[in-house]
């Protein structure tokens, strides 16, 4: 069974260790931050100015005065900071994100990724994607494998304009976990209930595989 939005954030919220300090992009990696274990420490950084961010806030909590970078309301954990676009552009360019959550429209095997341009709509720019994708050491992509058309998105080389070259380090789609090795996509792990065959027709790009591929483990 391919995984639900939800189900995609919740296994990539494993991926987040105790004192990591972690910027969510717009999309599914907004939801990251509801799943999250509660015996670590870790701060959530987004890019229009806010360091601790919470959970999504409860209908009717919500204050309009505080957004992720997508516009969406959200809350701020004790100890949390805001500041202008300068400062939390300068800790991005520095360095000092250590995981960066991005979604996407297409993911090559050489790591390149594409989720700025969305073909045949009007867009005002790359935005903040640039300087994620060129500074951070770790980049993980939450997206849908496949397209509305089933056309698959994971590809030997991406077809829209690139936001970033050979930075993706893994990525966590409706059907499976992939790491991008220099000899490209390694098939780590499968949505339950998803065959590995299915997961290689839907995949555009080879797929290494080694051994027995595991299930997710979605709790």
């Amino acid at each position: 069974m391919a995984l639900g939005k939800e189900q995609i954030a919740k296994r990539i919220a494993k991926e987040v260790k105790d004192g990591y300090y972690v910027n969510l992009g717009i999309g599914i990696p907004t939801l990251v931050a509801n799943y999250v274990r509660t015996d670590i420490s870790l701060e959530f950084q987004s890019e229009n100015g806010v360091l601790g961010m919470g959970p999504f806030p409860f209908e009717g909590e919500e204050d309009a005065d505080v957004i992720n970078a997508g516009k969406q309301t959200i809350t701020t954990l004790p100890g949390a900071s805001f500041f202008d676009s300068a400062f939390s552009f300068g800790m991005i360019r520095s360095q000092k994100v250590d995981l960066t959550i991005l979604g996407a429209m297409e993911v090559a095997e050489n790591g390149d990724i594409a989720n700025w341009k969305i073909p045949g709509k009007m867009v005002k720019g790359m935005g903040g994607a640039m300087d994620l994708v060129a500074s951070a050491e770790n980049i993980i992509v939450a997206m849908m494998h496949v397209n509305k058309a089933g056309e698959s998105k994971i590809l030997k080389r991406c077809t829209l304009p690139l936001t970033g070259v050979g930075c993706v380090k893994k990525v966590v789609t409706e059907l499976a976990v992939m790491e991008i090795t220099p000899h490209g996509f390694k098939l780590l792990e499968r949505a339950p209930g998803v065959s590995v065959e299915h997961i290689v027709a839907s995949t555009e790009a080879d797929l290494i595989i080694e051994g027995e591929v595991p299930e997710m483990v979605i709790e």
